[in-house]
């Protein structure tokens, strides 16, 4: 047997676990009885779920792990538990989580709209081909594009940035643009390409390669989580980090957001830049890796215990992308290398639907543990060894690709 059927058939039961649909389903209906849709969204969970506004930037990932269990539902009914629970119960749901983010559409005060919007509100689109769906992607699409600064080349992150160590709030003096935001990037091509409208791609490309230009140490490839740039220039005036351990060291999320952002950048472009570009992320990513599989928070912090999870899935999703355009098996071997490693350290099962339509959750909500919001030193509020609503959304965009490629027929 290869190595990658065996990694394949390891994974199956955790991947597709009745347990993660349970998790997914509990949450959502706890809210599908009140009078209005949710105004707040699961983030982190060290057992039960703390919530977050809907303006926050994860809340549209619970409604794209809804959304992603229904497209199984209904396009992998053999991964699915139909005896448990029935696909328009679910359906209701996704729509009544989604429907709460509409109000955030039309934002322009944020980098992070496509996180918020994208998961969802694409899945639903492309099940229904709703034109009202299609109008709010649109809507986002060029709401996030109005961030875009022509002279800097880039989309601009955060209006400003504190902690105990600095303070940006200048929106005139600094521009400041974090590694995460190549991941909002798809939202953009994506409308480019339903609507003809080649200057949301163009703002995409050129963020794109601005970043590419600035945001990396070489020769090895690591890279800085935010840079501050001159609004008139575009020129970095400083580089530094606010979620890793130290403005030289090497938040992992942060490379794993470059590892999927430039292999989604490529998949639309086909520019051989960011493949490459995605590919030297991933083999320094790789190469600091534990004997375990499974990414501390930072590679150079003192704390390699302290784990974060959702790095290496994001990591692993942007390996599949990878597979996905070039066909090459070494690509498809370390993301089901690194998914398993992650499974066999943090998955927590033992979920179950009650008879009488209830959930019981077991220790955990979410389907896995050992993620890291934040532990950087002069952060306001530490977040270290929990789960994480987007490392749940992220394993079941995993699980739905693997099948998407025919890898579970």
């Amino acid at each position: 047997m290869s190595q990658i059927q065996s990694l394949l058939d390891e994974l199956e039961p955790k991947l597709f676990a009745e347990s993660n649909v349970a998790k997914i389903w509990g949450v959502a209906q706890q809210k599908l009885d009140d009078p209005q849709p949710p105004i707040e969204y699961p983030e982190y969970s060290f057992n039960r779920y703390s919530y977050r506004p809907v303006d926050y930037w994860t809340a549209g990932f619970f409604p794209g792990s809804i959304a992603a269990v229904l497209e199984r539902s209904e396009k992998y009914p053999h991964k699915y538990p139909h005896d448990k629970l029935h696909a328009v119960k679910l359906e209701y749901a996704a729509k009544w989580w989604t429907e709460g983010l509409m109000g955030q559409v039309p934002r322009t005060d944020t980098h992070d709209l496509s996180f918020m919007i994208y998961p969802a509100f694409l899945r639903e689109y492309q099940r229904s081909k709703s034109p009202k769906t299609f109008e709010s992607l649109k809507t986002a699409a060029h709401a996030l594009a109005s961030r875009f600064s022509p002279s800097a080349g880039v989309i601009r992150s955060w209006d400003t940035a504190v902690n105990k160590r600095y303070s940006f709030t200048d929106l005139d003096a600094d521009f400041i643009v974090i590694i995460d935001n190549m991941c909002n990037l798809n939202m953009l091509y994506y409308v480019a390409s339903q609507t003809g409208d080649l200057s949301l791609s163009t703002i995409a490309t050129t963020h794109a390669e601005n970043t590419l230009q600035h945001h990396f140490r070489h020769p090895e490839w690591s890279s800085y989580h935010v840079v501050n740039y001159e609004s008139s220039t575009g020129k970095p005036k400083a580089k530094f980090t606010n979620q890793g351990y130290e403005d030289e060291s090497t938040w992992s999320r942060g490379q794993s957001w470059a590892i999927l952002g430039f292999a989604e950048t490529y998949s639309w472009t086909k520019q051989k830049k960011f493949l490459d570009a995605a590919i030297n992320c991933w083999e320094f990513f790789a190469s600091k890796l534990p004997q375990d599989g499974v990414p501390p928070w930072d590679f150079d912090a003192p704390d390699p215990e302290n784990r974060d999870t959702s790095a290496g899935l994001i990591a692993a999703l942007g390996l599949l992308t990878i597979y996905e355009t070039t066909k090459q098996q070494k690509y498809l071997e370390s993301a089901l290398k690194l998914v398993a490693d992650i499974v066999r350290l943090s998955f927590v099962d033992g979920a179950k639907f009650n008879e009488d339509g209830t959930v019981d959750f077991g220790e955990y909500d979410t389907i896995l543990k050992d993620a890291t919001i934040n532990n950087n030193p002069d952060t306001f509020k530490k977040l270290v060894g929990h789960g994480l609503v987007y490392g749940d959304y992220y394993f079941l965009s995993i699980g739905n690709k693997l099948l998407e490629l025919g890898l579970y027929n």
